[in-house]
């Protein structure tokens, strides 16, 4: 092993990915960040630009980074249908793994984050399989398209041939600082409550009752990321896939007004009726630039910070989606992250950074 540990983290200007930067350069590694935008990455992060779908240019960005020992792989694209997802994303990853070995890397570990949609099948697919909670790694692969599927065969296929050592992480829905990230769940409800509360709008619930009364699980992305460092760094972990929850569950009837408290906000009473969240925020776009101008707001771009359809989709689905913790923990990984502290300290962060107003309370 190398005196330094040296990572390449593909995603680096993302919710996961900018976390996992975050928490390997606080640990003293020497972090490249591969990106379209690679001078949005966490500060410290050495930036490596090119689009992931250009074989080549991913291969001369890899060609011109120092050496690299571990790959921590937390970036995704959305297609159109699942068959697309599947061949795009795991080109993609095909594309650094080949990259990586032609320019002479030894690289000693790689991290895949993949997400509970592994144990759900995709979106248009929720409720369609219903396999017994909590989660446990080893439940087989569903009978369809699942681009995480693809990419861990990828992910294997490498790994025979270069001879690197391995993990899977399963995050349920994500909730961590990042700016610009598809599917910012604690963001766009950051967002949704400070529209409310600058224009008087209820700040009503908008899912399913199955949502507001069952238990419900969220990842944490610092902790995602303590996960993913301890797995890369921890022999006995290699070679398995493993859930990444916060270690705690809880129900939004009582959270959402946990929330709704930190912005000076009525929680209403629920009343059982589902609502677009994208549809009641449809007009979001010339609120938040009014918005970002009286409050001097780092971003006036809304659609770089709320992804509606997203929180729609986490708060429609009527199926209990809590994962067993059991393997990371019998490996050794005991962290634990309090779900009511990842939505308040994001709420703090992104008023200390000027993404969302600091009101009143």
């Amino acid at each position: 092993m190398t005196e330094r540990r040296n990572a390449l983290v593909v995603g680096s200007t993302g919710i996961v990915g900018g976390n996992i930067c975050e928490r390997l350069l606080a640990d003293g590694w020497v972090v490249h960040g591969l990106a379209r935008r690679p001078e949005r990455s966490p500060k410290g992060t050495e930036p490596l630009a090119a689009n992931l779908n250009d074989r080549q240019a991913v291969a001369d960005a890899l060609s011109r980074a120092g050496p690299i020992t571990h790959l921590f792989q937390a970036s995704w694209t959305p297609a159109d249908t699942e068959e697309e997802a599947c061949k795009i994303n795991a080109q993609q990853l095909s594309n650094v793994l080949d990259g990586l070995q032609a320019a002479g890397h030894t690289v000693e570990h790689v991290v895949l984050i993949t997400g509970v949609k592994h144990y759900l099948g995709p979106f248009k697919d929720f409720g369609r399989y219903l396999p017994d909670t909590p989660f446990l790694e080893d439940t087989p692969r569903l009978p369809i398209p699942n681009f995480y599927y693809d990419q861990e065969d990828v992910l294997f296929a490498a790994a025979k041939r270069d001879g690197f050592t391995w993990s899977v992480h399963r995050p349920n829905a994500i909730v961590g600082f990042a700016v610009g990230a598809l599917m910012n769940h604690g963001l766009t409800l950051a967002c949704y409550a400070s529209i409310c509360r600058e224009t008087g709008r209820p700040f009503a619930f908008t899912g399913v009752q199955e949502q507001w009364d069952m238990l419900t699980e969220i990842s944490d992305a610092r902790l995602i990321a303590r996960q993913a460092a301890w797995a890369a760094t921890t022999p006995e972990a290699a070679n398995k896939p493993y859930n990444t929850g916060n270690g705690d569950v809880f129900r939004y009837k009582r959270m959402w007004k946990i929330i709704a408290d930190h912005f000076g906000l009525d929680a209403p009473t629920y009343d059982g009726r589902q609502q677009s969240l994208q549809e009641l925020m449809a007009d979001a776009d010339p609120i938040w630039r009014s918005m970002a101008e009286k409050y001097g707001l780092a971003e006036p771009d809304i659609s770089r910070l709320a992804t509606w359809w997203h929180t729609d989709a986490d708060f429609g689905r009527k199926v209990e989606c809590i994962s067993d913790m059991t393997r990371s923990r019998k490996a050794g990984f005991l962290d634990y992250q309090s779900s009511t502290d990842t939505f308040l300290d994001l709420f703090r962060r992104l008023e200390d950074e000027r993404i969302i107003p600091r009101f009143e309370r």
